[in-house]
Formats: structure tokens, C-alpha cells, sequence
């Protein structure tokens, strides 16, 4: 990724920022520059929008075998997320056993290491999701994370 658009996406990736079209009164992430169902109308018409981060599993899956420079994370749990606000997004369930995310389960984002570069060991940070208020023994308590075995 070229340094230029690193830096315009990181409010994106550091605090969902999307956009919510007027016209239509609907949320789109990432965010756009107008909206493809009310087409050319929506030009200036779309809003910068902060999602409030919370949202619903809507299918999850255990990756066994990480991608090259991802090893570190297997296995990992991946879901598609639909956010309280509509859009849905595909991101990294963290802080609970991979095996036990379901559909339906609440989520929440957080803050979080997404990998390095190899060559110049840059550091990328961005949104991950974690369990909550599910009432489950499969969350994790925060406090507690070191001891827990994946």
C-alpha cells in the first residue's frame, strides 16, 4: 500500500468511519462519495458517519492455515459482521476461542495489531472485534488473557 493512501484511509481503519447518504438514510462502509442507488443525486449529499462499533456475527469461520506473515494469529477466527447500523464488514474475531463464535453472537470493535511489514517492520494497527454480551463462558475476561489456551 502506498504511503499516501495509508495515511488518508487511517481514520477509516482506526475508527470505522463510513458515510451515511441523506437521500436514501442509509450507512455505507468504507466510506463513499456518493451513494449507487440514488446515483449522481447523492453527490454532496453523503455525510461522513463514526460507527458506534457494535454489531451481530453473521457467519464466522475458523482459518487453520494463516496467510504468509499472518502465522502468528492461526488459528484465528474470521466473520462477517453485520454493524447495528446496517453495512457489513469481514473482520478478525479476537480474545475467545476461534471454534466457539456462532452466528448471531454480539460483537464489538476494538483497537489491535493487524500485522507488520516483514522488510521495514512497520507496525499496522486497525479494527478487530471482540465477544460481548452474550452470556458466555467463551468470552474471555480481558484481564485474564494471558492464561487462557487456544
Amino acid at each position: 500500500m502506498s504511503v499516501p493512501r495509508f495515511w488518508r484511509e487511517l481514520d477509516t481503519r482506526y475508527n470505522l468511519i463510513g458515510s451515511y447518504c441523506k437521500i436514501t438514510d442509509t450507512y455505507h462502509y468504507p466510506r463513499r462519495s456518493f451513494n449507487p442507488e440514488a446515483g449522481r443525486e447523492s453527490i454532496g449529499s453523503m455525510e461522513d458517519y463514526q460507527f458506534k462499533g457494535t454489531g451481530t456475527v453473521v457467519t464466522p469461520t475458523v482459518v487453520h492455515q494463516a496467510q504468509t506473515g499472518y502465522e502468528m494469529f492461526g488459528p484465528y477466527c474470521m466473520a462477517i459482521i453485520e454493524l447495528d447500523e446496517g453495512p457489513r464488514i469481514t473482520s478478525q474475531i479476537v480474545d475467545c476461542r476461534p471454534d466457539t463464535v456462532k452466528s448471531g453472537m454480539r460483537v464489538k470493535s476494538v483497537f489491535r495489531k493487524l500485522g507488520e511489514d516483514s522488510e521495514s517492520g512497520i507496525l499496522h494497527y486497525g479494527t478487530k472485534f471482540i465477544l460481548f454480551g452474550n452470556d458466555s463462558d467463551d468470552e474471555l475476561d480481558e484481564d485474564n488473557i494471558d492464561n487462557v489456551e487456544l
